[in-house]
């Protein structure tokens, strides 16, 4: 089965009759009277072949044969890509002179124009020939015109079809109005000499050859050439981009593809014996840095400290007192030298009892390394996402001593922003080109010794076919020692986070070769779906498998969780596109919109602890955040990050390691390693929605992006893969900050996914941990101490300018204290209500990521919560953006002041709350002394299908006359508030006022872990927070930063009751 391709628009039949067939529409445009047999008449529909590399590089010759008749207008023949692309190509005949001529934007001259007039009701061979240097063109054999050109420079690529008888990328299409005929494209300068006499035909240099003759069952003008890259009417089909770039990864079956055998499910559970032995080589080792290889393999290292494994050497070194904390004022210069040294590892351990054919397994290790048992060098390994593996059953010995050295990271250590990271495959976050250079070293994830059984499973794969009906299939690779086996597969279904029996089979197998595929269909009784977080709960099965052999033999035994849960993409309303992705999440057959964010990589130094992962995903959990995009320029996730995602609820789409077009000269071997051991390793998860390409890349095509698509279908085929973000309609967008534009313009933005924008700013009380004593009371912070340093391109690019510009918007830049408070407060308001904006477009807008949840090094940066894992304003301020039920203000201006304004005010209902309920939305506006200046009442009853624009909040010029203007939203179900916000404008001309406002008194009560806030003064309290000093990295509030009318009380719950402070913008102290 491949990933489902579903469309939110109907297509309808009309009164004329049937829709002809593809096949249909497309023979109508081949006509008799071509030159060896039909021709194409491209008309109003000129057909497409999909993208491809091929067709974009000299050297490049291109042949046709065009019949043209009409001189009004221009007459494409063959492009590539769109105009606007700086490596577009289009050969043509121009208006009114009717001569041949191409056109190339890249170049100078971009256009060569003949003298030959080839429009005049007869067949012509024309052809264009280009080395890169020189362009030629003939017509009928003989050479008209021969022009240099010269590349021009920052050209910018917008990669596309190649079309036959259009030009692509305008608002008004450049067609073709005549006939077209044998059209070949090479790879090589061909000899054109005389007129063709017969049919071309495709060699080894031919990438394109289209003879116009005939239509496939499909409506497809076959390709003879070896790419065979069909010819198809885009607008007849109805492409989109998905499926588009599915077949052009030209990729086998996916493992659902092959025939299911349906098998019933028993209740009770399995025997599931213990499988091979195992030995976990997790612990404490010994490393050494540097030293003579001959000595460190043969001798006592008397220099050696104590490393943990999993673990980083960086972590090492300061464990041991080597280095200073890397984290703290400028020491990240030791530690980034220290990247750049060889480490040795070593441990020993007996041979595990009752083991046979034992190999041992490297779950990673960064980044290049080699591996000795006993003295006997096993291998070498690069890249640090899987592997290496060996079998060691033959050096074993009684005791055992296991040394791995690991090379320097490759470049230079001089250089802070070092490239190299191209040349092998990491997360290349701690590169030196944002928030930290110290390139990551050490055996950081797990080792082990393991013996083989008699028959081994590989990668069982769990997918939901039918989430309604609990209808689950099994997939499994078996391979016996061998040539012929047989046994019984033994597996339990049973609940892992909720209440519920369990379910077993036993399956015979009797193979009669070595290697075997198992393909089960089973239906699970009384399914419970896996939602994501607030549509549904996150039920989870675990599934216990295990492989007896008839006659003895060691088994084998496999367990996993997963969840049954369906995800398909659907186009947007407009229908799918070939030139955008279809961006509609269907998770179980409900089209959702997607509240999410960006992940980062968790920390420079490889801590990658369940604890820490912990905290930052159920702060995200709390949050409402659906969805993380696992960044190109982080990792492959863990198991741990994958598990908790799963329990939470949070999707993730999982980018592979390459970024910027590092595709095209990382090595294809390690990437490809790492894409098929990390697709294996991950696919069982239901938090996994979508495979990526990788960040940014302008260029995501190519030998290394081909594989990656092929892959997702070949070892998966349930998950749709995009070839880059952003791509295919997403956009990415940092006019605010890097671009210095006013907020106003996040408040503008829109898009029809919106896959990364943000804001960056300060830490909270955090970033007083990472400052030396001497520096701490310093303010201006001087641009070389550590204050500037932490800043997310070390202060070399008017990063501390950059964060005072959007800082001084609210607080006067005067103390480090208003600094971060501005800063943050930056950041809400650059962010919220983007997400706003983006929710209240749905279904035309199907989602909004923010940059980001997270960092991996304290540092000023687009994190809403710190390296240490204290959440800044903006995290309370988006879990009120992305709460499922929520009544938004939409504001197109930051500071409307002293001008008429209509504030749209929408109602959002993500999970149908609503359903069978009355309920009230209030809207008030606020001046600067907390009066009210007007109020919106808005009602209704039942369900109000997701999004609902209710009314406008309209205020006049006057009610805007005020420093600052306050708006607080709330809606009330069944006469109980469950949502309110307030939002802020007008604050620009007056830093500070925010926290001016009219004073009012507060009491907190405790009981427990509930906290009740009362409102005792005659005013509203703006900004209520609770905060718990010296531990807001572990603390944990439920609502913080919230509006509370005189007069009220609210309860939030608390982790930890002990040393709470409360405070707002306006409390009276």
């Amino acid at each position: 089965m491949r990933v489902k391709i579903i469309s939110l628009c109907l297509l309808l039949s009309t009164a004329a009759g049937p829709a002809m067939s593809a096949e249909g529409e497309a023979a109508m445009q081949l006509v008799e009277g071509g030159v060896f047999g039909k021709a194409l008449n491209p008309g109003e529909t000129p057909p497409l072949a999909l993208q491809n590399e091929a067709y974009v590089l000299p050297p490049l010759t291109v042949e046709c044969w065009a019949k043209l008749d009409n001189k009004s207008q221009y007459n494409i023949l063959v492009s590539n890509e769109p105009k606007a692309s700086g490596t577009h190509w289009e050969l043509y005949a121009s208006a009114a002179d009717g001569v041949l001529a191409v056109y190339m934007p890249g170049y100078s001259p971009a256009d060569v124009r003949s003298n030959r007039c080839i429009v005049d009701g007869q067949w012509h061979h024309v052809a264009w020939t280009f080395n890169g240097r020189i362009s030629r063109l003939f017509v009928d054999g003989e050479e008209v015109i021969q022009s240099p050109v010269r590349l021009n420079q920052n050209i910018q690529r917008e990669p596309g079809p190649l079309y036959i008888g259009k030009a692509a990328g305008l608002e008004q299409p450049i067609g073709c109005d005549g006939l077209i005929d044998e059209v070949r494209i090479s790879s090589t300068v061909r000899n054109i000499d005389g007129k063709p006499d017969q049919p071309f035909t495709a060699d080894q240099d031919t990438i394109g050859l289209w003879h116009m003759d005939e239509v496939d069952e499909r409506g497809l003008i076959p390709d003879a050439s070896q790419l065979q890259n069909h010819l198809r009417l885009n607008p007849v089909l109805r492409i989109s981009m998905d499926e588009l770039d599915r077949e052009s990864f030209k990729a086998g079956p996916s493992p659902l593809d092959s025939e299911a055998l349906e098998i019933g499910l028993k209740e009770g559970e399995g025997s599931h014996p213990e499988g091979a032995v195992a030995l976990l080589l997790d612990g404490l080792w010994q490393m050494a840095e540097g030293g003579d290889p001959g000595q460190r393999l043969s001798g006592e290292w008397g220099d050696a400290i104590q490393a943990r494994v999993p673990g980083s050497v960086h972590t090492a070194l300061f464990e041991a007192g080597k280095i200073p904390d890397p984290k703290f004022g400028r020491n990240d210069a030791i530690a980034h030298d220290k990247s750049f040294n060889t480490y040795w590892y070593k441990t020993t351990f007996k041979r595990p009892q009752g083991a046979e054919g034992e190999r041992l397994v490297f779950n990673g290790i960064a980044i290049r390394c080699s591996v000795w048992l006993n003295g006997e060098l096993l291998g070498t390994h690069d890249g640090m996402f899987g592997g290496p593996a060996f079998d060691v059953s033959g050096v074993l010995q009684e005791n055992n001593t296991l040394i791995v050295r690991i090379d320097p990271a490759p470049g230079d250590r001089t250089q802070w922003n070092n490239p190299e990271w191209r040349s092998t495959v990491v997360f290349n976050n701690v590169w030196g080109w944002h928030y930290s250079s110290i390139p990551a070293l050490g055996i950081w994830r797990s080792v082990r010794i393991e013996g083989s059984p008699a028959v081994r499973m590989f990668h069982p794969f769990v997918a939901t076919r039918d989430a309604q009906e609990g209808i689950v299939d099994i997939c499994i690779d078996l391979k016996g020692k061998k040539a012929e086996w047989s046994g019984v597969l033994t597996g339990t279904i049973q609940p892992d986070n909720f209440e519920g029996k369990p379910f077993t089979f036993n399956h015979p197998i009797q193979s009669n070769q070595q290697e075997s595929q198992v393909h089960l269909r089973m239906k699970v009784p009384d399914p419970q779906l896996w939602w994501p977080n607030d549509l549904g709960a996150q039920n989870l099965y675990r599934m216990k498998l295990s492989f007896v052999p008839d006659g003895g033999g060691i088994p084998d035994r496999f367990e996993t969780t997963f969840g049954i849960r369906t995800v398909e993409m659907a186009s947007l309303p407009s229908g799918p596109k070939s030139t955008q992705f279809n961006w509609t999440f269907v998770i179980n057959k409900l089209p959702m919109f997607v509240k999410g964010t960006g992940w980062c990589t968790m920390d420079s130094s490889m801590d990658f602890s369940r604890e820490r992962y912990n905290r930052l995903i159920s702060l995200a959990r709390q949050q409402h955040i659906q969805m993380f995009r696992g960044w190109g320029s982080g990792m492959p996730e863990t198991d741990e990050f994958y598990d908790l995602c799963d329990r939470a609820g949070i999707m993730v789409l999982q980018e592979w390691p390459t970024a910027w077009d590092s595709h095209l000269v990382q090595p294809y071997d390690v990437l490809e390693e790492t894409v098929r051991l990390n697709t294996l390793r991950i696919r069982n998860h239901p938090s996994l929605v979508m495979y990526g390409g990788g960040n940014e890349s302008g260029n995501p095509f190519g030998k290394a992006i081909d594989m990656m698509g092929k892959y997702s279908i070949e070892l998966d085929g349930t998950r749709a893969f995009h070839r880059g973000e952003p791509w295919g309609g997403s956009i990415h967008n940092y006019n605010c900050y890097w671009g210095r534009q006013p907020l106003d313009h996040n408040l503008n933005m829109t898009a029809s996914f919106i896959g990364e924008f943000g804001l960056a700013c300060m830490l909270t009380e955090s970033v007083l941990r990472y400052l030396p004593d001497g520096e701490k009371g310093q303010w201006p912070a001087p641009p070389e101490g550590s204050l500037a340093h932490h800043t997310p391109i070390f202060n070399t690019a008017e990063d501390m300018s950059r964060l005072a510009q959007y800082s001084a918007y609210f607080m006067p830049d005067n103390t480090l204290e208003n600094f971060i408070t501005g800063s943050q407060l930056s950041q809400a308001v650059g962010v919220r209500h983007t997400l706003e904006l983006a929710r209240t477009r749905w279904p035309d807008c199907t989602g909004a990521l923010y940059y980001k949840m997270n960092d991996n090094y304290p540092a000023a940066s687009w994190s809403c919560v710190d390296w240490y894992g204290v959440p800044k304003i903006g995290h309370y301020f988006f879990q009120d953006s992305f709460a499922p039920l929520h009544a938004c203000v939409i504001f197109k201006t930051v500071n409307p002041l002293g001008t008429d304004c209509a504030l749209p005010v929408f109602l959002l209902d993500d999970a149908d709350q609503l359903a069978g309920r009355k309920w009230t939305v209030k809207i008030e506006a606020f001046d600067s002394n907390l009066h009210s200046v007007k109020a919106e009442t808005f009602q209704g009853e039942n369900s109000i299908n997701r999004v609902r624009q209710l009314g406008e909040l309209s205020l006049s010029a006057r009610q805007t006359q005020t420093v600052p203007l306050l708006i607080s939203s709330e809606v009330q179900v069944d006469g109980q508030l469950v949502d309110r916000t307030f939002y802020f404008v007008n604050y620009e001309t007056k830093k500070g006022c925010l926290f001016e406002l009219p004073k009012t008194r507060l009491n907190m009560q405790i009981h427990g872990n509930k906290v009740l806030v009362k409102n005792e003064g005659s005013l509203p309290a703006v900004g209520v927070n609770i905060s718990r000093p010296g531990h807001l990295d572990t603390f944990t509030i439920d609502d913080n930063y919230f509006w509370l009318n005189p007069g009220e009380s609210h309860s939030v719950t608390v982790n930890s009751s002990e040393g709470l402070v409360l405070d707002a913008w306006n409390l009276e102290k």
